[in-house]
């Protein structure tokens, strides 16, 4: 994974009150830890850092003034309502170094048709180097029959990467896929149970109504 340039400014100001300040300047309130050493507060450009945290698990390169470090997004904070970004937890690490990430799963290919693929878990913990960390972990599920399924040690890791999870977390289950009635049966059985009536359609209503037409007399 290629690296992030990010140019960072010490920060001196904390609290609610200074926060507000920092993005009114369209800037991202940060702070950098790790490696036993004291938490660095910064700031970052709101722009650039919006973009680089486009990435899941970007590699950033935070230019500090005569001070450099490497360093991954480990908790970002973001408006519920607007999405911007409020805050930037960024954890430093160096080259060589391993560290532990949540890599997405990334599904292609078509199963058998009447397959319904259950993705269980989206994503999946590896241990991997800090400066070659994946964007993802592709699956091929094309041809894959019903009652199938996907444990993490079937996944194709990238070289250099190692489960960080019990090799027998289910990724993906393949089961039979409802046809429209099933799922109609299925849900008249719930709503008689729950001693909900169906309105009638308009189609059975309209039947419902019609008279039946007359015999002729002879």
């Amino acid at each position: 994974m290629a690296e992030i340039k990010l140019s960072a400014e010490q920060r001196t100001e904390f609290g609610k009150g200074a926060a507000r300040r920092i993005r009114r300047d369209n800037k991202v309130p940060a702070v950098l830890y790790g490696h036993g050493t004291d938490p660095v507060h910064v700031t970052l450009p709101g722009h650039d850092t919006m973009l680089a945290l486009k990435t899941a698990n970007a590699l950033l390169a935070i230019d500090l003034g005569s001070d450099n470090h490497l360093a991954i997004p480990k908790a970002v904070q973001r408006d519920p309502l607007k999405g911007f970004i409020e805050h930037v937890d960024l954890l430093i690490v160096k080259r060589g170094e391993k560290v532990t990430v949540d890599i997405a799963i990334n599904i292609v290919g078509e199963p058998e048709p009447g397959v319904l693929v259950v993705t269980e878990n989206a994503s999946v913990a590896l241990e991997v180097e800090a400066t070659h960390i994946p964007t993802d972990i592709e699956v091929s599920i094309a041809g894959l029959q019903q009652g199938s399924q996907v444990l993490a040690s079937d996944l194709d890791l990238p070289e250099g990467a190692s489960l960080a999870v019990e090799d027998d977390l289910m990724i993906l289950n393949l089961t039979h896929a409802p046809t429209a009635a099933e799922v109609d049966a299925e849900l008249e059985g719930a709503e008689a149970e729950a001693g909900i009536e169906r309105d009638e359609t308009e189609a059975e209503t309209s039947e419902a109504e019609t008279p039946e037409p007359e015999s002729e007399q002879g």
